[in-house]
């Protein structure tokens, strides 16, 4: 799937965003290896903490339905009402949860289906990863 594609199904999740304290709508969509997409959308919460992010909300449901393996993650954001940007980067924790599902060659994209985005390999984007190697090591 081209990035493009991926960037536009990003977009159209974020319409189901739930941004009534932000106005920062953000949609993901994630291409997992057996070629099988899952969307999702920020959803906000009065208590900031339990704010769920698009991206883990799309992993989430990747996961749900047996998928472990993201081949490519795109992530569109926007202020409520506006264009998007070329580029809406995951915060720290979705770098993680991203990173849990991913290997050397996935690929995160950013940015918007007009043509302006941003790549970087999941080692770019967070090179200090948690890793279950690392965890087990204390065991």
């Amino acid at each position: 799937m081209r990035e493009q594609e991926l960037l536009k199904k990003a977009e159209e999740a974020s319409q189901y965003a739930y941004a009534p304290y932000s106005h920062f709508q953000v949609g993901a969509a994630v291409l997992c290896v057996d070629g099988s997409i899952y969307t999702g959308c920020n959803v906000e919460n009065a208590s900031y903490g339990l704010c769920m992010c698009a991206e883990r909300v799309a992993i989430g449901k990747a996961v749900s339905e047996g998928k472990r393996r993201i081949d490519m993650i795109a992530i569109a954001g926007r202020e409520e009402g506006g264009a998007f940007r070329a580029s809406c980067s995951p915060c720290g924790a979705c770098r993680q949860v991203i990173a849990e599902f991913s290997d050397e060659n996935t690929r995160v994209i950013t940015g918007n289906s007009d043509g302006e985005w941003k790549e970087w390999s999941v080692r770019e984007m967070l090179p200090a990863a948690f890793e279950m190697e690392e965890s087990n090591e204390s065991l």
